[in-house]
């Protein structure tokens, strides 16, 4: 790939003219390292077959390239001032839809408009709805698992984030950072770590440091997508009280019968980080067997 990749000078010039410093809240730190954002493009792999949903553009540095790979680019931006800026530099992209809106409605919804531009373009026969982005921290963990579970059918997201979210998503049992992400997430997905990303790759550059992951959805272990949606709640539900046992969180769950039954299969005196993605797969079908809500 030999595209241009915007400078730091020019990410700044484009900011200075439109009156804009980056915004904190809203996670803005740009990429600024033109072998990483190649390494992020390369990684999604697209397809002109394919659909791609990108949030937070910034001025564009992404969006450039993915308008020349993809069949279609939906591009989020809740920023007035950025959102302009990518609006004017591509203005004449006509398989482009940017969107100034929170990519979230709610911490559980993708906002509608979002939903209904990403209807409005269907993949190719042979084409994948993927996420390229880089994300804030803050929204992460919500988009990625309401993607997973959204009818929209995204099969692949590629992404930097923030490190300590990043280690949430691929993190092992019996570790600080396993937690419902990572038990959803590996139940359905492939993860892979493509890079670690210093700070001073970003401009402003973050006080920690970053990762690129690709994440695959490869499977669902369930019947249904309901299923999936049940089994989520229900491993976020058992871990509310993290540092009590499975058998004090399934007590507000389920009747003393179901959880003794469910005890003649698993060990209920450990913590919920302590169990394995596949045996959280066998507690939940044991809990909610097939055909019950």
């Amino acid at each position: 790939m030999t595209r241009h990749i915007q400078t730091p000078s020019e990410i700044q010039a484009l900011l200075a003219d439109a009156g804009h410093r980056p915004n904190r809240r809203h996670g803005q730190n740009f990429l600024i390292d033109g072998n990483l954002m190649r390494r992020l493009i390369e990684s999604a792999d697209i397809t002109t077959n394919d659909v791609v949903l990108e949030v937070g553009p910034g001025t564009g540095a992404l969006t450039e390239h993915l308008v020349t790979l993809a069949k279609h680019v939906v591009s989020v931006e809740i920023d007035p001032p950025l959102h302009d800026i990518v609006a004017n530099r591509l203005a004449d992209a006509n398989n482009l839809t940017l969107l100034n809106s929170d990519i979230l409605a709610n911490k559980h919804t993708i906002d509608p408009n979002v939903r209904s531009a990403l209807q409005a373009e269907p993949t190719a026969p042979t084409g994948r709805r993927t996420l390229v982005a880089n994300l804030p921290y803050n929204i992460a963990t919500p988009l990625l698992i309401n993607l997973l579970l959204d009818e929209l059918d995204f099969s692949r997201f590629c992404f930097t984030v923030q490190k300590e979210v990043g280690d949430r998503f691929i993190a092992k049992p019996a570790t600080r950072d396993f937690g419902p992400v990572s038990i959803v997430l590996q139940a359905t997905c492939d993860i892979q770590l493509i890079a670690h990303l210093p700070p001073h790759v970003f401009w402003p550059a973050p006080k920690i440091d970053s990762v690129m992951i690709r994440v695959d959805v490869v499977r669902n272990p369930f019947d249904t997508r309901e299923r999936l949606h049940a089994f989520t709640t229900f491993v976020r539900q058992c871990f509310v009280h993290r540092r009590k046992t499975l058998r004090f969180n399934l007590a507000k769950l389920v009747d003393t019968e179901t959880r003794d039954q469910i005890a003649a299969h698993h060990d209920l005196t450990r913590r919920p980080e302590h169990l394995p993605v596949d045996e959280w797969i066998d507690l939940f079908e044991r809990r909610t067997p097939p055909g019950k809500s």
